[in-house]
């Protein structure tokens, strides 16, 4: 332990996973055995109140009980970890750039829901309407574990509220999803790869925006991969994170592709457009939410909108079960 240190920081994160799992297991358990005991007890004395609310508490638990058990299919070497989340809004214009700022409001919603903290690494707005694009992390256990269903083009339809017309429009965004990485986890990535700029910060304005140009944009010559990030305090700062991020992609792009080297990659992604699409949200003609790669589908758009897609990950989790993959 002593003569390793790297490993050493290595195995006690394993030991920690291992014992908070160990620790929710036996937390669910005991809650289990109470809550029993307390709806046996009030069916016993004919106590409709108490047994009302003791009902209450299972059905919670049941829930608590369900996230517990998918959570057990996060086999991946990074799936307990933060997720760093990249949004691209597509083709479409206007309405394509509301529609990436309608996603984004939809994972800060499910982060909230999961008492995950989200970080804004880079965003970039537009002067009309929407996003062009925003970087932020989601910290909180399990969160690229579950994140990592979300990764693909999203397909909006809907009467566009930026139309006089008042037509069905059809718009495209891309959803990005990859590990943050310990500080302990070594990339080696050739620093003549890189291209690294500085520029004016820009965004919605307050004191987290810099007004210097601290903010860097570092472009992956050999896979074209390009990230940015604004802010954080200093220009040393923004760089440590945009080649955190960068780190992050090449890992997620070498399991993608099967690789054994990461001067081999090649950026591959698919364009944001019809055709692509892992989601489909309608809002018209009529409402529903589809997932195209387990048919899972639900009706309430806007339950979906305000953060509820657990069970589009639960149904991705049990999809990439039965395809054997991690």
């Amino acid at each position: 332990m002593w003569d390793k240190p790297e490993e050493a920081t290595l195995l006690m994160k394993k030991i920690n996973d291992i014992e908070s799992e160990l620790n929710d297991y036996n937390s669910l358990l005991k809650e289990l055995r109470e809550l029993r005991f307390m709806v046996e007890l009030s069916e016993e004395y004919g106590d409709e109140k108490e047994y009302s609310i003791e009902l209450k508490k299972l059905k919670n638990l049941e829930r608590r009980v369900v996230d517990y058990s998918y959570s057990q299919m996060l086999t991946g070497e990074y799936d307990t970890g933060d997720a760093v989340v990249q949004i691209h809004s597509g083709a479409g214009g206007l309405e394509a750039q509301d529609w990436a700022e309608m996603l984004y409001r939809m994972y800060q919603r499910w982060s909230q829901r999961k008492g995950f903290k989200l970080n804004i690494y880079d965003i970039l707005k537009d002067t009309e309407a929407g996003i062009k694009s925003v970087t932020f992390a989601v910290q909180g256990r399990n969160a690229y574990g579950y994140l990592k269903a979300e990764k693909g083009v999203h397909r909006l339809v809907r009467i566009s509220p930026f139309d006089t017309a008042r037509k069905r429009h059809t718009s495209f965004a891309s959803v990005d999803v990859i590990p943050s990485l310990d500080d302990d986890i070594e990339v080696s990535i050739n620093e003549n790869d890189l291209e690294i700029d500085t520029y004016r910060s820009s965004g919605a304005g307050g004191q987290s925006v810099n007004t210097t140009d601290s903010a860097v944009r570092i472009k992956h010559i050999p896979t074209g991969i390009v990230v940015s990030c604004q802010n954080e305090r200093s220009q040393l700062k923004n760089k440590e994170v945009a080649l955190k991020i960068l780190k992050g992609k090449l890992i997620a792009l070498k399991e993608e592709e099967r690789k054994e080297k990461i001067e081999d990659l090649a950026g591959n992604y698919s364009k944001i457009e019809w055709g692509s699409q892992i989601r489909s949200y309608v809002f018209h003609p009529y409402k529903m939410v589809k997932d195209h790669r387990t048919n899972f589908e639900v009706g309430d758009v806007s339950s979906v909108m305000d953060g509820e897609i657990d069970e589009f990950i639960r149904a991705y989790l049990l999809y990439r079960k039965k395809e054997g993959a991690n």
